[in-house]
């Protein structure tokens, strides 16, 4: 099963620092926890999110479904599984989850700890339209694929920034979201799904 896997290699994962935008120095983080929903399926997926045009932070952008850690909620498993759930109708009892990973500190002043879970393919999925304009599913190998992004840089805001991009299907995969992918990507072992 995909999800004994994923708890497999989340046991063995690769040493590496990783990279974040602690950089940045922002002077204060909220926890936040984000999903990161594997489809269980011979060539898994995994399932994003594009928030809408409109929103006055992150506009259009691609994400994972998450957000901050409320009082309410236990920890960021928690946190993530309800997120899921309001952003696009994932029902927790849906998810088998299997880990989280180190948290990822983001230049807007969140630190994000990805949540990973297994779900079954072809869920029907109702997404919120107040959160999201659509989801859709990238295949694993293309999305883990650290080949498959560039790296830029850039000055916003005064600050010199680093981070990474890729295109896939006309949507843009870059910033904090293509930063956990890397991250993560770098330390699973290789053909962990297999």
């Amino acid at each position: 099963m995909l999800s004994e896997k994923l708890r497999a290699a989340l046991d063995n994962l690769l040493p590496d620092e990783g990279e974040d935008e602690a950089y940045l120095g922002t002077p204060t983080l909220r926890d936040a926890a984000v999903l990161i929903a594997f489809t269980d399926r011979p060539d898994p997926g995994v399932i994003l999110t594009q928030r809408p045009q409109w929103l006055r932070s992150h506009a259009g952008q691609v994400a994972f479904p998450g957000g901050k850690i409320d009082p309410g909620d236990r920890d960021a498993i928690d946190a993530a599984l309800r997120e899921a759930e309001e952003e696009i109708g994932l029902d927790p009892r849906d998810v088998m989850v299997a880990g989280a990973t180190e948290p990822y500190r983001s230049g807007s002043g969140y630190i994000i700890t990805p949540v990973l879970g297994v779900i079954p393919p072809d869920l029907s999925l109702d997404p919120n339209p107040d959160e999201v304009e659509e989801w859709f599913e990238v295949p694993l190998d293309t999305l883990f694929n650290p080949d498959n992004y560039t790296q830029h840089h850039a000055n916003w805001q005064g600050q010199d920034r680093h981070y990474y991009d890729m295109d896939w299907q006309g949507r843009r995969i870059w910033g904090v979201t293509a930063g956990i992918i890397i991250n993560l990507a770098r330390r699973m072992p290789t053909g962990w799904h297999r």
